[in-house]
């Protein structure tokens, strides 16, 4: 990677690291972006001559990078987002003033997170432990380059003390769902992550046991329900050469909160919160539409602010609702009603109806019609069966530390097609 740079309709900050690629060239990218833009084809790697632009769009921002070698763009694309990441965590908004405003730390943080053309510390945490917003402040123990830096272990400092020792472990997963108008699932998947709020003194190494199938079959104990996870990743601190041996998690994990590691699972999956609508036209002057919404899961658990968003007409007007549970809006501008349950319990059942008025003359527009989609947080489940086994704990001095494990079960892209 040569040159990332970051501008608005005008190069705000550039910084070139290999000097192999002119800094002019940046001045051909917006015509070309704006010529793709007015042909209704926009395509993320533009190139002008033997210079390739490889850019992401942020708010009101793009941020670019040249090259003129064979990159590796996922690298790039990579990086891109690692700084928009970076940037975000130390000016809170990353917009067009905040570069501005904070330009000689955007050219630190430049020469920090790249050299030479390849990326070097982005760990934002790490970063702001000598790289900090007081740059007036210029003190002599600052200037000494972190141990973390130069250290195996980057990504977490020493020194760290606290009086009570803790790791909680979230393990969430998001269910992505399609189901036709037929009720058939079309689609469905989980994607898993396991994150981690660490507090604990010293440099502890800890070893995480999951009901993984593929450890279940090296070891021969092949008991209880495993999970076969896929597209398995990991933070940088989790030693791959050991998964790979012998499928175990060992680690010495970043202070606070960070994400070990994220998984998907491509397997049929029962609609959760199961959907059925039936809408009625009278005349071309109101239309009415009953949604029956049924909690599919076991009943000592209970979903969470559960958002069912129903299309409506793009005509509709006067709206008029009634619930059996919960409370239902219209929001015109999303042409939608949104019926909210802040409580829906394993295997019941709750009504909705609605009632609009239309246009007496018939449109005769023909409209899509968008799927109803549905938001819910159903804690201390998984749908996977996926459990934490063990926290293994192992710090030299010998401090006794807790660990807690959290659940939750969320929809990620969870669609049911209608007949509306």
């Amino acid at each position: 990677m040569t040159s990332p740079c970051v501008f608005l309709c005008s190069v705000l900050i550039c910084r070139n690291y290999k000097g192999d690629v002119d800094m002019a060239e940046i001045d051909h990218f917006l015509p070309l972006l704006m010529t793709e833009e007015e042909e209704g084809v926009t395509c993320p790697i533009m190139m002008h001559g033997n210079v390739h632009f490889l850019w992401i769009k942020h708010t009101n921002l793009y941020l670019v990078a040249t090259t003129n070698k064979n990159s590796n763009a996922s690298l790039v694309y990579a990086f891109l987002y690692k700084l928009v990441e970076v940037f975000t965590e130390y000016f809170t908004e990353l917009e067009e003033e905040s570069i501005q405003d904070n330009f000689v730390v955007v050219y630190e943080l430049l020469d920090e997170l790249m050299d030479f053309g390849f990326p070097q510390t982005t760990d934002s945490k790490i970063l702001q432990e000598y790289i900090t917003q007081e740059g007036a402040k210029l003190e002599v123990a600052k200037t000494k380059v972190p141990t973390t830096v130069t250290n195996a272990v980057s990504w977490r400092s020493e020194g760290i003390k606290y009086k009570k020792n803790e790791v909680f472990i979230d393990v969430i997963e998001s269910i992505n769902l399609l189901v036709n108008a037929n009720g058939s699932v079309m689609s469905s998947d989980i994607v898993g992550t396991v994150k981690l709020k660490t507090m604990l003194s010293g440099m502890p190494e800890l070893r995480l046991g999951l009901n993984d199938r593929a450890l279940f079959a090296l070891t021969g104990r092949d008991k209880g329900k495993t999970v076969s996870m896929e597209d398995v990743k990991f933070h940088q601190c989790v030693r791959l050469s050991r998964f790979e041996s012998d499928r175990t998690i060992s680690f010495i994990p970043p202070d606070g909160e960070s994400e070990l590691m994220s998984y998907r699972i491509n397997t049929h999956v029962k609609p959760l919160i199961w959907i059925e609508s039936v809408i009625e036209k009278f005349s071309h002057s109101r239309v009415e539409i009953m949604v029956k919404a049924k909690g599919q899961f076991k009943k000592q658990s209970v979903a969470n602010n559960v958002e069912v968003r129903v299309p409506v007409p793009s005509d509709a007007d006067s709206p008029k609702f009634k619930t059996s549970t919960g409370h239902a809006k219209y929001v015109p501008e999303k042409n939608l009603a949104v019926w909210t349950i802040k409580s829906f319990p394993g295997g019941k059942e709750f009504l909705m109806r609605a009632s609009f008025g239309l246009p007496s003359v018939e449109n005769d527009e023909m409209e899509g019609k968008p799927p109803i989609t549905v938001n819910f947080e159903i804690p201390y489940f998984t749908v996977s069966g996926i459990q934490v086994r063990y926290m293994k704990i192992i710090e030299k001095s010998g401090y006794q530390a807790l660990p807690w494990v959290r659940y939750i079960t969320q929809s990620g892209d969870y669609q049911l097609r209608s007949n509306f």
